[in-house]
């Protein structure tokens, strides 16, 4: 398994629980294939991201006849498999005889974040002119804001210029985030589906600096007795700042957002918060010039 050498390094307890179940973890980019070697050519201590970790696991893929290889994020059909946890939701705020004016969701890839909002979105469109308009606001890291300034254009899902190109979202596949913490947010472009809507207006975009969402998490876990993983702590985040709007406003607001992982093998991170040594990483601007200027030529 090809993990992300940023992640690989902050998190050594996911790695240990993965190679307990049989797992072989290796740091990306690697000496094991051919894009990762090019990458390690380049800067012998890169910290890897999502999109180089994707070339080298479809090389292996596609040169090894015993190996598959499966995207648990970005492309639609992905997206539409997670919608069950919107469709749950649904029922269960059903049961409860209540109905969300904003549903948040932390994104990254965009799946996550489909799961909880499509169902409602598409409850919404079904309705016609009289149904509830609902807010839907996606939440990403500021370090690698894909949606609130991603260019909206034709990319790879991979560094490596492995996979087909993809209407999307995107700050360049060449784009390398900073090291936060947040790993399942690293991705250079968000998923086509979700950047469509974004297009259409029909779902918001907002970011955030790390230390602003380990303090909601933990305010949250302190609160309910769960410590959230830190891609959900950009949700709570959101949510918390959505609930201090209404007690500004005088509103009464069902607000929902997706829980969508907890932070046990995180806690490094949260030990970092606690002791003041957390940073928030802004993006190198240069480098995500130079990203969207490789941006493939895609007749329009």
């Amino acid at each position: 398994m090809f993990q992300v050498r940023v992640s690989y390094d902050q998190k050594p307890y996911r790695r240990a629980l993965m190679e307990t179940y049989g797992a072989r973890c290796v740091a990306s980019p690697s000496n094991e294939t051919n894009a990762g070697r090019s990458f390690l050519a380049q800067d012998p201590n890169h910290r890897g991201s999502l999109g180089i970790a994707i070339s080298e696991a479809v090389e292996v893929a596609a040169t090894h006849d015993d190996t598959k290889y499966a995207l648990g994020s970005v492309l639609n059909h992905v997206l539409m498999h997670q919608t069950i946890i919107g469709q749950e939701a649904l029922l269960q705020l059903e049961m409860a005889g209540d109905d969300p004016d904003v549903v948040i969701g932390c994104t990254g890839g965009g799946s996550n974040f489909a799961g909880i909002a499509f169902p409602f979105l598409g409850l919404q469109l079904r309705g016609g002119a009289n149904a509830k308009k609902r807010r839907i606001v996606a939440v990403e890291p500021s370090a690698c804001p894909s949606l609130t300034r991603g260019r909206y254009a034709y990319d790879f899902g991979d560094t490596a210029h492995l996979t087909p190109l993809t209407k999307m979202h995107t700050l360049g596949s060449a784009f390398t985030p900073p090291g936060f913490h947040a790993g399942g947010l690293r991705y250079h472009g968000m998923a086509p589906l979700v950047s469509h809507l974004k297009e259409l207006g029909l779902i918001e975009a907002t970011a955030y600096h790390q230390n602003a969402c380990f303090e909601a998490g933990v305010m949250f876990a302190r609160a309910e007795g769960i410590v959230p993983a830190p891609e959900a702590n950009h949700a709570i985040r959101a949510t918390i700042d959505e609930a201090l709007r209404c007690k500004r406003e005088g509103r009464s607001e069902t607000l929902l957002f997706n829980l969508c992982g907890h932070g046990h093998f995180d806690m490094a991170a949260y030990s970092n918060y606690m002791a003041g040594k957390l940073v928030d990483q802004p993006y190198d601007e240069a480098e995500l010039a130079m990203a969207l200027s490789g941006l493939p030529s895609v007749p329009a």
